[in-house]
């Protein structure tokens, strides 16, 4: 680079009129790496100083001094400009009214499980059926007796039920919901199609699988001709809404009182089979307690935890996760407080 005066004078018209034409704060500072910073042509001619006879150091170095001190002095003004546009744009379209009412509480969420529940709900409503709930506190006929549970059955023993003082009440928190079945074919002529989604309580620790408070969804069918056919399809679609078309089902024998035959059904999933809940054909002792007509009338029952869908729909290892409130175990799932 040649250095003169005529060149330095380019050199500086070129960077203060660069400078002026920068519109925005971006702008701005691309322009200092081209024109002001380390590599700019302002700073190279002050490099090449040394290059000069000894004599003309000193007149050339004022010279690129006073070009450098201007180029500085444009770019610090139009950069304040820049800088209160900025500022004045977004007092306004950020403005605030501070007038306004404030909420500040934190917006809340359905738990997953709720959500679980009210989408099984969804499920079998646009299936015909109806959504029932009960008491959870609830009387021991209902919880037992009339589900064929016979006073020795070990269900009935203070290790599984939390019986109500004084015990002569007859009250239990109830085991399950199945005393809403009871309670809808009581009141209601067959045809039934229902579910009974709800809180149950049993004496159990809490641990990784288990919790003494956990949900279930029962679900009633009571009609002429029901088989075990029709059980079996109902599970197969119950099943592939929950976790996906390529779900297998398969049922085996097992043994319930309020149900004749009894059955286990399981799904494969992810490589294995897993236990998901009790189903079977109405034991006719619990249709005529309720006085329906065996001879005309059959059904199913199935049921289900709601945890353990919870658990496996959505790989949670621990039980703790669920109950204990944490929101950082709901906000994967889009819920709990933002």
């Amino acid at each position: 680079m040649s250095l003169d005066n005529a060149e330095i004078e380019k050199i500086k018209s070129e960077a203060i009129s660069a400078i002026s034409a920068a519109k925005s704060l971006d702008d701005l500072r691309e322009v200092k790496i081209s024109h002001v910073g380390d590599r700019s042509p302002i700073a190279r001619a002050n490099q090449g100083l040394g290059q000069l006879p000894v004599e003309e150091r000193a007149s050339m170095g004022k010279v690129i001094g006073t070009a450098r001190a201007n180029i500085n002095q444009a770019f610090d003004d139009r950069e304040k400009v820049l800088t209160a546009e900025r500022d004045s744009t977004v007092l306004i379209e950020e403005r605030v009214d501070v007038t306004l009412p404030t909420n500040r509480n934190p917006r809340g969420a359905l738990h997953p499980l709720t959500i679980l529940s009210n989408e099984i709900s969804d499920l079998f409503v646009g299936m015909g059926y109806t959504v029932q709930e009960g008491p959870e506190m609830e009387s021991s006929w209902l919880n037992f007796d009339a589900l064929n549970i016979p006073a020795d059955h070990p269900a009935r023993t203070m290790q599984d039920t939390f019986f109500i003082e004084p015990l002569s009440s007859g009250l239990v928190m109830r085991t399950h919901t199945s005393p809403v079945q009871i309670r809808t074919m009581l009141e209601n002529e067959p045809p039934i199609y229902v579910i009974c989604p709800g809180r149950t309580y049993r004496a159990d620790e809490l641990d990784a699988t288990h919790t003494p408070v956990f949900n279930q969804v029962e679900g009633l069918v009571v009609d002429k001709g029901i088989t075990m056919a029709h059980l079996k399809g109902t599970l197969d679609h119950f099943a592939a809404k929950m976790f996906g078309p390529g779900v297998t089902t398969r049922i085996r024998p097992s043994f319930f009182p309020f149900t004749e035959p009894s059955a286990e059904v399981d799904f494969f999933y992810n490589g294995r089979w897993i236990e998901w809940g009790g189903c079977g054909m109405v034991n006719r002792k619990v249709l005529e307690a309720c006085g329906i007509d065996t001879d005309v009338y059959t059904g199913f029952a199935f049921g289900m935890g709601l945890e353990r869908t919870l658990m496996v729909k959505h790989g949670i290892n621990d039980m703790h996760d669920i109950v204990e409130g944490d929101v950082r175990f709901s906000r994967q799932f889009g819920t709990g407080a933002r």
